[in-house]
């Protein structure tokens, strides 16, 4: 049985003041971690950022508001056209601000992609073997 979901989109990026760019979002899912997605945000063969997001939150993201701190998600409607918004905030800048890029992507793709994880993990049964977490933990010391 496959213990992973991949997915690659692409994704509209703004960052500050500039005009929306595209940019591809690789959509990685893992049961052995299966709390996590990690995205991959990439442009020319580049990597921009690595984010590791809470799976629940996603799927909260897509019917209502979430996050505070450094990932905050919400749907937007732009006509027939369903958005996830996603904001990301990094490290400080020299002027007190914090870099701040925002992404939107398209909510169905979202869906569809938690849609397997669900399959290969349902939501209420994931489970974490606390014993080889803290065996990794001790060995890494």
């Amino acid at each position: 049985m496959n213990s992973f979901v991949h997915k690659t989109l692409v994704v509209q990026l703004q960052a500050g003041e500039a005009e929306r760019f595209s940019v591809l979002a690789h959509l990685s899912y893992d049961a052995a971690d299966p709390f996590a997605v990690t995205v991959v945000f990439s442009h020319d063969g580049r990597v921009l950022a690595r984010w590791q997001l809470d799976r629940e939150m996603l799927g909260d993201a897509l019917r209502r508001p979430v996050g505070v701190g450094d990932v905050r998600m919400r749907p937007e409607s732009r006509g027939v056209w369903q958005e996830l918004r996603m904001e990301f905030f990094g490290d400080a800048r020299a002027d007190g601000g914090r870099h701040h890029a925002v992404v939107f992507a398209w909510a169905p793709a979202f869906a569809a992609f938690l849609k397997e994880t669900h399959e290969l993990v349902p939501p209420g049964r994931e489970e974490v073997c606390v014993d080889d977490f803290l065996a990794t933990l001790i060995a890494g010391s």
